[in-house]
């Protein structure tokens, strides 16, 4: 099973969300279910299939929290004063005729590239990876290959 690497407060929030699931929302289908059936006729009781299906939702993102959890790793954000780019790194980057760009390398399950928070999956985390400031990096994505320069990393 492969590892998963999460900042502290990712660990945090994604426990928070696990025990959420495990008691306020099964206990809240558990409800709706019990109100469904005594609606009547289950075969045609719409209201029973929609909470049986958020039921199998829920119950399907329970099971996938509890390997991410049991699999993580906890990085710290502030790595040691090395100066290689590592999960946990803030990287600052530039590409030839842009403007710098700041992000911080983190695991798939926290990425949100929209807040500066990029995969080490990414194409851009890992080519960034194991890099220091200075060198150029070409990186293979989808929209095409581009090059930027590690400007600092901390």
């Amino acid at each position: 099973m492969p590892t998963s690497f999460l900042t502290r407060e990712g660990y945090r929030k994604l426990q928070d969300e696990l025990d959420h699931l495990r008691t306020g929302k099964r206990q809240e289908i558990a409800n709706r279910l019990h109100e469904a059936m005594e609606g009547g006729e289950l075969i045609e009781n719409a209201e029973y299939e929609a909470a049986k299906n958020e039921q199998a939702f829920v119950e399907g993102r329970i099971k996938e929290l509890e390997v991410l959890l049991a699999t993580a790793r906890v990085i710290d954000e502030t790595p040691p004063a090395a100066e290689l780019v590592q999960v946990g790194s803030k990287v600052t980057i530039q590409e030839e005729g842009s403007d710098p760009e700041v992000y911080s390398i983190v695991g798939a399950a926290e990425a949100n590239p929209g807040e500066g928070r990029i995969s080490n999956e990414s194409p851009l985390g890992k080519a960034l990876l194991n890099r220091k400031p200075e060198d150029l990096v070409t990186v293979d994505a989808p929209g095409g290959v581009f090059v930027v320069k590690i400007l600092k990393v901390s």
